[in-house]
């Protein structure tokens, strides 16, 4: 894991927001819960993130440790994204925040509209 992580950690809450807090990371471990997925699958899943904010985030999510990313060796290049199993054991979190999100949205009546659904894998 990365010493930026790591550095000054004190808090349980604090090591969680370092690794999923990025602006679209726990979107993306949300969509890997159903299996692996190409690049281009997450722009289009996730079309609010940029060509470069998308691989920024994939890139940290890989260091640390979250993601696997596996390039096929064919012309054009395919990528493909998966979790890993310490990326799969953010999934009761990731649950718990849909969970408290959609009861939020829907006491003040705010339609969820996102291509989020709950995870069944």
């Amino acid at each position: 894991m990365d010493s930026r992580i790591t550095k000054d950690l004190i808090c349980p809450v604090d090591a969680t927001l370092r690794l999923i807090g990025g602006k679209y990371k726990a979107l993306i471990l949300w969509h890997l819960i159903a299996g692996p997925l190409r690049y281009g699958e997450l722009q289009r899943t996730i079309p609010q993130a940029t060509a470069k904010m998308l691989t920024q985030q994939l890139r940290e999510l890989e260091r640390d440790g979250l993601l696997h990313r596996k390039v096929y060796p064919v012309v054009p290049p395919r990528v493909e994204y998966s979790l890993s199993a310490f990326g799969r054991s953010l999934k009761p979190l990731l649950d718990s925040m849909y969970a408290w999100g959609a009861g939020y949205m829907n006491q003040r009546g705010i339609p969820i509209t996102c291509s989020m659904a709950r995870a069944e894998a």
